[in-house]
């Protein structure tokens, strides 16, 4: 199967153009390198230099002759989108849109849209962990940029048929990571430690999340390629289904750093959701996939990725 990444070059990308690559996909990245970096990709890795928005794209589709897309390039950071929300909605929704314009004429049979936990907003305890059938009712521009993309996604395939699977991602993490997106907490807080500086919660530290290794995300989304028609059309979590709050993660990272961490506390960030956790019944019934990365872990391979860059 030959894909297009969109995001190649970029964090998950990354991780994912490795799993591909070694599970026996001819995988090409595209990226417009504003975010992502040539140095995320292995030397012998395929990157197409380009923007989902340009006028290109459509060109580059039919010449690569691909069967599936993986459109993983978006704007990911909650506050950005509260400050820029035309920005966010050019990237999300029009990269989107063009996205599948370009997969329409070119014949693609599949599009898998990385979506977001962000999409359903905040939910009550009692609701959690968030199913798939849950109303998605965002609180930041970015959720709501990601819902829109996904229903986008569903009028193409009842408009022109063209198959899609929506996968909302909980709080990746992993080596690679940039200090945004929806589980940057913890690439913010290992490149503090590893330099030695402080770190700082946003709230009482109370708030919880769903965080899932970069590398768990990349099989659920090869899972997503493979996936009989029948599993397609519908949105999956990718999730651990666990809750951990940010004094959990501080604690763990303290083990692994060997001594303990006192944060600093500073104000709540509009746009940010409380508590979070993701039900993942859905993927593991319809994808057979499932997490397998220990938290404990995927910390510390994160950790120990920041130590050495900053070393």
């Amino acid at each position: 199967m030959k894909v297009l990444v969109t995001g190649g070059a970029g964090f998950i990308g990354s991780h994912l153009m490795r799993y591909l690559l070694e599970n026996g996909y001819d995988a090409v990245a595209l990226d417009n390198l504003t975010v992502g970096s040539r140095e995320n990709l292995l030397p012998d890795m395929e990157l197409i230099e380009a923007d989902v928005l340009s006028d290109r794209l459509t060109g580059i589709v039919a010449q690569g002759r691909y069967d599936a897309i993986v459109h993983l390039a978006a704007q990911t950071m909650v506050n950005t989108s509260m400050d820029m929300p035309r920005f966010d909605a050019e990237q999300n929704i029009a990269g989107t849109i063009n996205v599948m314009e370009a997969a329409r004429d070119a014949n693609v049979e599949r599009v898998i849209l990385a979506s977001t936990a962000a999409a359903y907003g905040d939910v009550l305890e009692t609701e959690l962990p968030i199913k798939e059938t849950h109303k998605r009712a965002p609180m930041s521009f970015y959720g709501l940029s990601k819902s829109v993309a996904e229903q986008y996604l569903d009028m193409y395939h009842k408009s022109f048929g063209i198959d899609y699977i929506v996968l909302r991602f909980a709080n990746v993490y992993g080596e690679r990571q940039g200090n945004g997106g929806e589980g940057g907490v913890i690439s913010i807080f290992c490149n503090a430690l590893a330099g030695g500086n402080d770190i700082t919660i946003f709230g009482d530290g109370e708030q919880t999340r769903d965080f899932i290794y970069a590398g768990d995300i990349a099989s659920g989304i090869a899972a997503s390629l493979s996936a009989k028609p029948k599993a397609a059309n519908v949105a999956y979590n990718l999730s651990t289904q666990t809750e951990t709050s940010l004094r959990e993660l501080v604690s763990v990272l303290g083990n692994i750093k060997g001594s303990p961490i006192i944060p600093k506390y500073g104000p709540e960030r509009p746009g940010d959701i409380y508590k979070s956790m993701l039900s993942n019944g859905r993927a593991k019934r319809g994808l057979g996939w499932r997490p397998m990365m220990p938290l404990e872990e995927g910390l510390r391979r994160t950790y120990e990725y920041f130590k050495g860059i900053t070393d």
